[in-house]
């Protein structure tokens, strides 16, 4: 009987232990099956996971056929002929010499559409002087930040193999220094240039190209955005050419967030709705340089101004610390709120449900400058309601956890002294204690705090510094977004140093790509002259006013184009590559039916400058789809279903901090210029 119960114990006891063991197996290969079936997790994950969007639309089909869906979403007719075309068309080279002068090593700082203005500048300023240029170092994202190590200055951002092979006929371009150079770089023995912005041709001819041929590599630091000057003389049109092909066919991005954005893209068009990318453009430093501090309230405000000071110490800005911010919206050099942009979309005729995908990587004022937007539209969204919180992180990489790293900061030598003499005194009289700590009543890791305490500006954190480095990638993720919308419009269209900005890369994106996609370039100053006008009854506007905002609107696709010819390009190449970078393509089938089209066409062909004809290759007959577009220029304008509703909501609704009933509006024609788009 005891050995019986004896092997029964021993049994029991092989089988507990074979069970811990066939446990541990288990784990072990759902940890491996984790860690190598990443991508196949990822998928699977973003199938089930609930966003924080949910799209609410009026009804759910959406008529393609109406002439108001026609004047909303359709592309702008006269810009169709209009076709990227970057290649080579005069005499260049068909490939880079195999005898370079040297190399050229360029570090870049700035935000990302200085990074991206300045590599297509650094590629054509390295074939000008026929030199190897070294992968360009990025210096907000190096591992110093806090960000992961998984990348490496460039490739955080872009595609290393991309960029050299797109650029192998043009470029001679390498990844790193010879070891040779490489330490002479660490001893600080190469010749260093601070290049200023816009630099001509001939600064790098007499200035650099000595010193290049004399040391063999030179170092270039561009700080501001830009070292080529954006406009280049006639016979150097092919190097405009060479910085179409970089920024629009070599630069892209890392695969990971390319792969991210397509997903947005996806889970955007997934209702079937065509949808509007908004670029705000509200930055601290685009609001202190150009003087708007007053369009916010309380610490906003002294925020701004502390900025501007900052800039005018170091001569970024010149002018008056106090600018009056009414004259300077007045003058159109403020952004256009949100909650101005949603009026002038409402009174174009863009209904409550219609999707907004607001994009940039800062919005000054928090979500609180969003809320009128919200209030208007329903669909407004952007990429952190489309992406789960591990999808984000993921494009990071493996970063450390920075608060751990943290130490409690230990007391000052002074107050310890105090301490132990009070302790270790003998009886009284003996010193008082040393009074409390003053409460701390800002977050040293914020951006408010500090307002109140001190006159100087506190040092990044290694956790701000990690931030700067993932809103190039946020950035990144809205550029691929708001380059393929179906609408794009911008608040603002310069930066914290009177540079193009972020939208307007995005707006030169657009043109080059596919320029009759409809892209909105309102005049601030006309637009807030309007707004002025009704400022007492914004939301209750009449039929006169809103006919007025339709026009401006709609003479913006094309009025506002040949404006930025003038305004934008003699800052930014990217902002208008036209005409240097496309062709007419002119389509078999035409007759003189269409005549008034072909002149409305030509005028614009003209005024912007485009007489390049596309190659042969590119000419055909022109599809079912053109031609219904071609019997749709002239709409009825007295048509009742191309007229729209200001507001459509019933019921109260909070826009801005205040209870407004929005009432529906009587219905009106759509009036708009002869011509159609």
């Amino acid at each position: 009987m005891k050995e019986g119960k004896a092997f029964l114990k021993s049994r029991m006891k092989w089988v507990g232990l074979v069970g811990l063991v066939l446990s541990a197996f288990s784990l072990f290969v759902h940890f491996l099956l984790a860690r190598f079936t990443e991508d196949g997790f990822s998928e699977y994950q973003s199938s089930v996971t609930v966003f924080s969007w949910r799209p609410i639309f009026e009804t759910s089909d959406l008529s393609r056929t109406s002439p108001l869906y026609r004047r909303l979403w359709r592309p702008v007719g006269q810009l169709e002929s209009l076709h990227p075309d970057a290649n080579p068309r005069g005499y260049y080279a068909a490939g880079p010499s195999a005898q370079t002068n040297g190399y050229i090593f360029v570090r870049i700082q700035g935000g990302f559409h200085e990074i991206r203005s300045s590599i297509c500048d650094v590629v054509a300023v390295s074939r000008f002087l026929n030199a190897t240029l070294v992968i360009p170092e990025i210096q907000q994202t190096t591992s110093k930040k806090g960000i992961s190590s998984q990348f490496k200055s460039f490739a955080y951002l872009y595609n290393e193999d991309q960029f050299m092979a797109a650029l192998a006929k043009d470029v001679n371009i390498v990844k790193t220094l010879p070891k040779s150079l490489k330490s002479a770089r660490r001893n600080k023995e190469i010749p260093v240039f601070r290049v200023p912005h816009s630099a001509s041709p001939y600064y790098y001819l007499h200035n650099v190209l000595p010193v290049l041929i004399k040391h063999s590599v030179v170092e270039i630091v561009v700080s501001d955005g830009g070292c080529l000057q954006a406009i280049l003389p006639p016979h150097l049109e092919e190097y405009q050419r060479l910085r179409c092909r970089v920024a629009f066919h070599a630069l892209r991005f890392r695969e990971d967030v390319q792969e991210l954005a397509t997903k947005i893209l996806h889970r955007l068009r997934a209702p079937g709705r065509p949808f509007i990318a908004f670029d705000p453009g509200m930055t601290r430093d685009a609001l202190a340089c150009h003087g708007c501090s007053e369009l916010f309230q309380d610490v906003h405000t002294e925020l701004i101004q502390h900025r501007r000071s900052w800039m005018r110490k170091r001569g970024i800005i010149k002018g008056q610390l106090s600018v009056n911010s009414a004259k300077q919206r007045l003058k159109g050099s403020c952004p256009l709120t949100p909650e101005e942009v949603g009026i002038l979309l409402r009174a174009y005729g863009y209904s409550w449900d219609t999707i907004i995908y607001v994009s940039g990587g800062e919005v000054f004022g928090g979500q609180r400058t969003l809320i009128p937007l919200h209030g208007m539209f329903e669909n407004v969204v952007d990429r952190t309601s489309l992406s789960t919180v591990w999808e984000l992180s993921k494009i990071y990489g493996r970063e450390v956890n920075l608060e751990e790293n943290y130490p409690k900061a230990p007391p000052s030598a002074q107050v310890e002294m105090k301490l132990d003499a009070w302790k270790n005194s003998g009886p009284r009289p003996r010193p008082l204690p040393p009074p409390p700590a003053k409460p701390k009543t800002y977050n040293i890791e914020g951006w408010w705090g500090w307002v109140a305490e001190s006159d100087n500006e506190p040092e990044s954190t290694v956790v701000e510094l990690r931030t700067n480095a993932h809103k190039l990638l946020w950035e990144a993720i809205d550029y691929i977004v708001s380059v393929e919308a179906d609408v794009f419009i911008p608040g603002f269209d310069r930066d914290g140093k009177g540079h193009p900005n972020f939208a307007s890369l995005v707006m030169g994106h657009r043109l080059y790509q596919s320029a009759a996609s409809k892209t909105y370039r309102p005049d601030r100053k006309e637009v807030v002259r309007l707004l002025e006008e009704i400022r007492g009854h914004i939301y209750h506007a009449n039929h006169t006013w809103l006919t007025t905002i339709r026009r401006h609107l709609r003479s913006s696709l094309i009025d506002g184009l040949i404006e930025e010819s003038n305004k934008s390009k003699s800052s930014s190449f990217l902002s208008h590559p036209v005409p240097e970078c496309s062709c007419l393509r002119l389509d078999s089938g035409e007759t003189s039916s269409n005549s008034s089209s072909n002149t409305a066409h030509l005028q614009v062909q003209t005024a912007l400058g485009v007489v390049h004809r596309c190659p042969v290759w590119m000419d055909g007959e022109r599809s079912s789809s053109s031609k219904e577009k071609e019997n749709e220029e002239d709409i009825d304008e007295n048509d009742p279903s191309s007229s729209g509703l200001f507001f459509q909501h019933s019921g109260s609704q909070d826009v801005g901090g205040e209870d407004i009933n929005l009432k529906e509006e009587s219905q009106f024609e759509d009036q708009e210029e002869d011509g159609g788009d």
